[in-house]
């Protein structure tokens, strides 16, 4: 919200200096995000307020003139201008002037760039000075004809003076709606200065013929509508607004356009209520020939409006519409219809001010894609006792401004009332939640400043509040008690200890154990990534290789999404975490992720989703960095991705667990497995099958992918372990070469050897897989090197080798293996 200061002092006194006031509305919750100084680089010697004496023809350019400029020192001065606005003949406008060496932006640059005004020959004739267009001085880019000043402005008077000004740019949270108008800040400032607001309610001197007759106004859907007001401004005319409004409206960020509707976006401003304004000849009756009538109703299916940007717009059932007797003439608190709009030609006003449901408005902006000033406020929320008060300021200036006569009357139709609520607000509850003693009569102060009303009572009685209908965000006492802070400022809030003792301090341990799988695994190389939780069905397909319909009632489904992409809860984090490695993929050859977050699992005859954690992880790429010590090019494969895995179990201090062959439609088959701890499946962890890599265009290289259920695998973690000794003897190492069967996993040796090797044997690591003409057909050879360790002496090598001996039995009996020779 920009404010000018200069409005904003017509309705209370700025008594502090402008850095101090800025710091007490930031602390207050209207954060000063920046102060501009409007006219600040005008000099103020030599730009000043001008009087055009005459204009008279270039004696060698059909297209140019001489203006000759009282500017209050000295003689008059001619200059030659280009202006489209100063004609021949003309005489007695007041104009910006600029003398030689004033400091003017180059109003014929795309860029601001600054140029020092010099005196030179223009077409043969010296022009020392120049009548400045906006652009010029930096106040808008109309740069077609100069600045016309109003009438009184003084001669001689610096502009910084007469049209320089401060503007507040105030960053608002969406609990200060109230705070999108000048008068909405003029109120918190009185109240935070100690200033007195001044604030009369609106009048309008309405002479026309009753307005009973001349339109009738319905509200089909009171609960979208709460209030709709209208005035008629009949014989009206179209032109520029007064110069006074127009830098107004460009200085709180709006372009003015005509007279009428600058009034409405004006008033807008002021009061916070947005209006709109119709061409009353173009409204239709019921029927031809009937006086016209207003119909506020929901959108029929397939109903259409072309808009005032000159868009058809398809509307949803659940739009509010304005219609008349033929249907759309404007989209409820968004915008208006191309049919009725004010035109060059309009003399009659119908003037709109109403009150709209503030969550259905957005909704509309929203799924529309219109965002305006008019639904940023009813988003917000607005009181319907406001529709009036606008409609009658704005209708006066119409009739002040543009020569309007007023019907008498107001069309006011109001089938929900704005009810008043009255706060009982106990004697200590400033006390208990602020934690400072603050009396009576000065919390009353305080409200009544704020615009409450309040009746004090006694002892120990609450103090009765009324809430004026204005302040929609005030429902219960702790609000008013936030209000009393506010002004009582934050920072004047004395710091104090919590009297009360600490409550115990209990581990989170499923929190716990989430934070260490992340850092166990960036302590593996991998980083970390955050993707939505919501996706398309589409994309889940893309995990099946024949690209498989999906269900969507196993989804979650958004009611009013914002994208196609994101528009259901997802069931898996596979997908976002390939699109994420796909798009990674473009601009660097190496990615290793994963991803810490929550699935939505519908669940049946209830209405919240189960919501468990899952652990994705994705890599692909080459396996070591370019480097001239590495010969040939080796891809990341599954047991990258294995050994990450072992590495989280590891370090986690979970044991017993095995890695189980399994078929997965999104993994290769044979390069795929499960994870399995005693006896609980936690998840897969494979390599991407071919065809669900095309599907999400990746390029073709192996992938490898690993999704875990983190809440099973975190319910493995002990809650304890214990720390071994390190023995300061000697190990023993011996290698151990076996042949077995082809589908006798690796593990399930290791495991063989494991048991039968006893406390002993410390360490057990394959270090070898061979297939060749020295193993027989459907058999494999698999090399161990078994390392044996004893906490209180050296082992001797009897002992080790009843031990290796031992071994070999176990896995002939267990699994028929057989000494390599």
């Amino acid at each position: 919200m920009r404010v000018p200061l200069s409005w904003l002092k017509e309705y209370v006194d700025i008594a502090l200096p402008l850095p101090e006031l800025a710091e007490r509305m930031t602390l207050a919750g209207l954060e000063v995000a920046a102060i501009e100084q409007i006219g600040a680089e005008w000099a103020r010697d030599k730009i000043v307020v001008g009087e055009v004496v005459e204009v008279r023809p270039h004696p060698n350019a059909d297209r140019l003139t001489i203006a000759v400029v009282d500017h209050g020192m000295g003689e008059p001065e001619a200059v030659v201008t280009g202006a489209s606005n100063l004609k021949v003949g003309d005489h007695g406008q007041k104009v910006a002037f600029a003398r030689s060496g004033a400091k003017l932006i180059d109003g014929y640059s795309q860029e601001k760039r600054y140029i020092t005004l010099k005196p030179t020959k223009i077409r043969g004739v010296l022009s020392a000075g120049m009548v400045c267009s906006e652009k010029e001085l930096g106040l808008s880019d109309e740069h077609e004809g100069i600045l016309i000043l109003d009438p009184d402005a003084p001669v001689g008077m610096p502009l910084q003076d007469y049209l320089g000004d401060t503007v507040l740019d105030i960053d608002l949270t969406p609990n200060l709606g109230r705070c999108l108008s000048v008068i909405g800040v003029a109120r918190e400032v009185a109240a935070l200065t100690g200033q007195e607001l001044r604030l009369t309610e609106p009048t309008m001197k309405a002479e026309g013929p009753p307005i009973e007759g001349q339109i009738e106004i319905e509200i089909a859907d009171p609960d979208l509508c709460s209030r709709y007001s209208a005035t008629l401004i009949r014989g009206v005319k179209i032109g520029p607004s007064p110069l006074w409004m127009q830098r107004r409206l460009r200085m709180a960020g709006m372009r003015p356009i005509n007279c009428i509707v600058d009034i409405t976006n004006y008033v807008m401003l002021e009061w916070g209520q947005p209006l709109h304004a119709f061409d009353y000849d173009k409204l239709r009756g019921r029927k031809a020939g009937e006086k016209p009538v207003i119909i506020v109703r929901r959108a029929k299916p397939g109903e259409t409006i072309t808009t005032l940007d000159g868009i058809e717009r398809h509307l949803e059932p659940d739009m509010l519409l304005i219609t008349d007797g033929g249907g759309p003439v404007a989209i409820a608190g968004v915008m208006g219809g191309l049919e009725t709009e004010i035109s060059p030609f309009t003399t009659n006003v119908l003037l709109e001010s109403a009150n709209f449901n503030n969550l259905n408005n957005r909704r509309t902006s929203e799924m529309l894609k219109l965002p305006s000033e008019a639904s940023l406020r009813f988003g917000r929320g607005l009181p319907p006792e406001v529709t009036v008060i606008a409609a009658q300021r704005a209708s006066e200036l119409m009739r002040q401004l543009a020569g309007g006569v007023i019907a008498a009357g107001i069309a006011d139709c109001y089938p929900v009332k704005q009810e008043v609520k009255i706060i009982d607000l106990p004697p200590g509850e400033v006390t208990r939640l602020l934690g400072i003693d603050l009396s009576r009569q000065r919390t009353v102060e305080i409200l009544r400043s704020l615009g409450f009303s309040c009746e004090t009572g006694e002892g120990t009685e609450p103090i009765r509040v009324t809430v004026p209908y204005y302040r929609l965000d005030v429902e219960m006492p702790a609000d008013l008690v936030e209000e009393v802070a506010r002004v009582v400022g934050y920072d004047k809030i004395p710091d104090t200890l919590l009297r009360d003792e600490l409550p115990p301090q209990r581990r989170n341990l499923s929190l716990e154990g989430e934070q260490r799988v992340r850092d166990i695994l960036v302590g593996c190389g991998l980083t970390e990534v955050i993707t939505y939780s919501l996706t398309n069905l589409e994309s889940v397909s893309k995990l099946d290789p024949t690209r498989k319909a999906v269900n969507p009632e196993e989804y979650i489904r958004l009611a009013n999404p914002l994208t196609s992409e994101r528009e259901y809860l997802r069931r898996t984090l596979m997908n976002s975490l390939l699109e994420t490695l796909r798009d990674n993929l473009r601009f660097t050859e190496r990615v290793a992720i994963f991803e810490v977050a929550r699935v939505y699992l519908p669940q049946p005859g209830q209405d919240l989703p189960e919501e468990p954690r899952r652990l994705g992880i994705v890599m692909s790429g080459p396996r070591h960095p370019t480097s001239w010590t590495v010969k040939g090019e080796e891809f990341l494969d599954f047991y990258d991705l294995k050994g990450v895995a072992e590495a989280l179990l590891h370090h986690l201090h979970i044991t017993g667990y095995a890695f189980v062959p399994t078929e997965h439609p999104t993994l290769h088959t044979g390069r795929a497995a499960k994870l399995v701890v005693n006896d609980i499946e936690i998840g897969v962890l494979g390599e991407v099958h071919p065809l669900v890599r095309e599907n999400f265009d990746l390029p073709a290289q192996r992938v490898c992918l690993l999704e875990f259920d983190l809440e099973a695998l975190l319910t493995l973690v002990p809650s304890s372990f214990y720390y071994q000794p390190i023995s300061r003897f000697p190990a023993v190492t011996r290698d151990l070469a076996l042949i077995v069967d082809d589908e006798v996993p690796a593990a399930r040796v290791r495991d063989a050897i494991v048991k039968a090797g006893g406390r002993l044997l410390q360490k057990v690591e394959l270090f070898d897989v061979y297939h060749g003409a020295q193993v027989p057909p459907g058999k494999k050879s698999l090399a161990y090197t078994l390392t044996y360790q004893a906490p209180d002496r050296t082992l001797t090598d009897d002992e080790v080798n009843k031990i290796q001996l031992r071994i070999q039995k176990a896995l002939e009996k267990e699994l028929g293996a057989q000494l390599r020779a």
